[in-house]
């Protein structure tokens, strides 16, 4: 499954489904937390249930449920009860523990789906981001939050007035980043809020994707083309890196090689797969 760009939408405006289809997303989150009130649950239920049953053109759809300590959480269940959306999205996840909770609650309900946390929402999910690399559960990524965590410390903010996450948010970016790639998954990037500044989602993402992650959650449909080239490798790396894989391919004995006037080993050919990998290329 590409994870390049994850777009949420409401799951109790089903209107709006379709045209985030057509974004150019990767996946949709049909959302049944936050962005619905109390009020419009059931109705969210009933038309994201109707849309995981259906056909998805493509487009990947995780439905994200409320939090495991919810009483919510049974009814999101019941209504999803035997269907498989392309994966589970937990809010307030905090480590393994939690994670092996809910996916013993979705096989009781039949949903055959992997999970990804949003593991960073609560004061102790911080110390538990080294946890999912054995939690012993199918994880579809791992992504990381900062908007509940400085709520539930008392914080003013998680940004600088420039936007840039401040010192205590961007360690926690940095542990999701190392916990989701030592689990061996997808590394998801949080939403930019600020969704009708391109360039500066444009600086952001591609930060992201020079830093290790390998795609972000989005909040509107115009966000969703910038993040997709934010996280498609261009021509001259998808080159550099064919060029890599092909010298150790001839030459597998090598422990170091040079390739177009530099020295490349071990970890530059680690890299060049991942950009092939990333660019749709079998390598």
């Amino acid at each position: 499954m590409r994870l390049r760009s994850l777009l949420f939408v409401p799951g109790d405006r089903p209107e709006r489904f379709d045209k985030a289809a057509a974004s150019g997303a990767d996946a949709l989150i049909l959302d049944l937390e936050d962005s619905v009130a109390a009020s419009a649950k059931q109705v969210a239920r009933a038309a994201v249930a109707e849309r995981v049953h259906g056909p998805r053109g493509g487009v990947a759809v995780l439905v994200r449920v409320n939090p495991l300590d919810s009483d919510l959480l049974a009814d999101d269940l019941a209504a999803l009860h035997g269907l498989s959306p392309d994966a589970i999205v937990m809010p307030k996840a905090e480590g393994a523990d939690s994670v092996r909770l809910l996916a013993a609650r979705l096989a009781t309900a039949g949903i055959d789906a992997p999970i990804l946390p949003i593991a960073t929402e609560t004061p102790a999910a911080i110390f538990q981001l080294g946890s999912y690399a054995g939690a012993g559960v199918r994880l579809a990524g791992l992504t990381w939050g900062a908007e509940d965590l400085p709520a539930a410390i008392g914080a003013a903010t998680s940004r600088e007035a420039d936007g840039r996450h401040t010192a205590p948010y961007q360690m926690v970016r940095a542990l999701a980043l190392f916990g989701a790639h030592a689990a061996g998954v997808a590394a998801i990037e949080t939403v930019y809020p600020a969704f009708r500044d391109l360039d500066g989602l444009d600086a952001y993402a591609r930060a992201a994707a020079r830093d290790g992650f390998t795609g972000m959650m989005a909040i509107h449909p115009t966000q969703v083309a910038t993040i997709n080239a934010a996280f498609t490798p261009d021509a001259a790396q998808v080159a550099e890196a064919r060029a890599i894989v092909a010298a150790f391919a001839s030459a597998p004995d090598a422990g170091a090689l040079q390739v177009d006037g530099r020295m490349v080993d071990a970890p530059h050919l680690k890299q060049a797969r991942r950009i092939l990998d990333r660019a749709g290329e079998a390598s």
